[in-house]
């Protein structure tokens, strides 16, 4: 259900409703739509700075991911929409294949942003990342023969291994990346080696798998590490016992990285502002906003000059996979169908 955020006026931020956000749009000159996934407290500053810097109002719709990408389809050419912000590359590359970006061409984006953070065409770019790491009970588990997602199907860890549904974004975009780098056949025996182990039928969220592991209900988990983030930096106390159990796993370290994926944007195919859009964009991408919208989540900044907060570098540095991360969302469709026949719920 797609919820309207309140007014914020030190913000700049106006939201109104569909219709009068339609009529506003083409009312205004200086002023951009934006349909987002994201609801995060430093968002309030990135908008701010935005506003400032430009003399642009921004109006905001936040909802669901998949939500937004449905109500754009449902809304066609007469979208009032200028920028889609949303989570996952396998969710952008949903909303390409809807046919819901244009392409754009920024000198700032291509000098700021990673190509491997970039759709090869410029129709979305990842503006923060999130890695998926391993994470094991340190009283438990002794870590040493575990260094890579393949490890997860070795029949050591039977009835050890946490992890969510095949149908999980994050899930999809981790397999998408295995067929990309081992190949389909390889991706289909790591996950029923994966399935073989699992110490109970998927169930909850990444923080639920980490809970479990710091339970002693299973020895190892995966989940994205702004989850694990979100625990050490808890106001709760039994939020950060829980972190404290947890030991990391960087994976593959000694071969492609670790699988990373963003949180992007795109220009929506009928942008009434095109030019606000890109201009937005573009302010993402620079060393104020990046920290504002990787902060937001406990993510790393796409830029590389730009710091992550304390928490987040406390992880270390480490190497990436270097893929581009648009072909997560490509092998998509083979990763379901994979997980399918794995037998994975």
């Amino acid at each position: 259900m797609l919820t309207l955020k309140k007014p914020h006026l030190a913000a700049a931020v106006a939201v109104v409703g569909l219709t009068l956000f339609s009529g506003l749009a083409q009312a205004q000159e200086k002023v951009l739509n934006i349909y987002s996934a994201r609801h995060y407290q430093t968002d309030e500053a990135l908008y701010q700075g935005f506003t400032e810097e430009t003399g642009i109002t921004i109006n905001r719709i936040e909802g669901k991911e998949d939500a937004l990408i449905e109500r754009l389809k449902s809304e066609g050419m007469n979208s009032p929409a200028d920028i889609l912000i949303t989570v996952d590359a396998g969710r952008l590359w949903r909303a390409e294949e809807a046919g819901l970006f244009q392409s754009i061409e920024s000198e700032a984006l291509a000098k700021r942003l990673p190509d491997n953070l970039r759709h090869p065409e410029g129709k979305w770019f990842g503006f923060s990342t999130r890695a998926r790491l391993i994470f094991y009970n340190k009283e438990n588990v002794d870590p040493a023969a575990l260094k890579t997602y393949e490890d997860l199907a070795d029949p050591a860890w039977q009835g050890q291994v946490c992890i969510r549904s095949s149908t999980n974004i994050y899930n999809l975009s981790l397999l998408g990346s295995i067929i990309e780098n081992d190949g389909a056949e390889a991706a289909e025996a790591w996950a029923k080696g994966v399935v073989a182990n699992m110490a109970r039928d998927p169930q909850g969220g990444d923080t639920d798998q980490l809970r479990a592991v710091a339970a002693g209900e299973c020895g190892v988990a995966v989940a994205n590490s702004y989850y694990y983030f979100r625990l050490l930096r808890s106001d709760d106390a039994a939020d950060r016992e829980v972190a404290e159990k947890l030991g990391v796993v960087l994976p593959n370290q000694e071969g492609r990285g670790v699988h990373v994926n963003v949180s992007g944007a795109g220009v929506a195919a009928h942008a009434p502002h095109k030019e606000n859009a890109i201009r937005f964009l573009e302010y993402l991408a620079s060393d104020e906003a990046q920290s504002y919208f990787a902060d937001g989540n406990n993510e790393f900044p796409a830029v590389k000059s730009v710091e992550a907060n304390e928490t987040v570098q406390s992880l270390g540095d480490f190497k990436v996979d270097p893929v581009n991360v648009a072909t997560f969302g490509q092998n998509q469709a083979e990763a379901q169908m994979i997980f399918d026949r794995a037998g994975w719920k």
